[in-house]
């Protein structure tokens, strides 16, 4: 997808994540994240096919705490495949938007995003 096209800024976020796919968890690498998806890095051994859908668990700290994202397989290139983003819960979505809060730069930015997300 070109930058262009995309409305989220994307933040690089390298961490291990747990994509669970027709309930069975496969470990995968978020390469970046968004308010409307990520970006992952998939095993040799997991083959999701376009629209399929997904869970995906991405661990923040030693502590535990996760973000959880409903989602669905918007492209594939390879090994990588960004997801779509259909639903988060209000703890993992307070956690993504203090993460692109963190690293985007631009607080403006991050309230229209939210906005636009809010109100599309």
């Amino acid at each position: 997808m070109t930058e262009q096209r995309r409305h989220y800024s994307r933040i690089s976020f390298t961490s291990a994540a747990q994509l669970l796919l027709a309930e069975q968890p496969c470990e995968v690498l978020v390469v970046d994240l968004s308010l409307r998806g990520a970006l992952i890095q998939l095993p040799t051994q997991a083959e999701p096919g376009l629209g399929a859908t997904a869970e995906l668990r991405v661990h923040l700290d030693a502590a535990g705490t996760e973000l959880r994202m409903q989602t669905t397989v918007a492209h594939r290139e390879g090994r990588r495949a960004g997801l779509a983003c259909q639903s988060i819960d209000v703890d993992s979505v307070t956690h993504l938007r203090r993460l692109v809060e963190l690293n985007a730069g631009d607080p403006d930015l991050l309230q229209r995003e939210l906005s636009a997300l809010l109100c599309p």
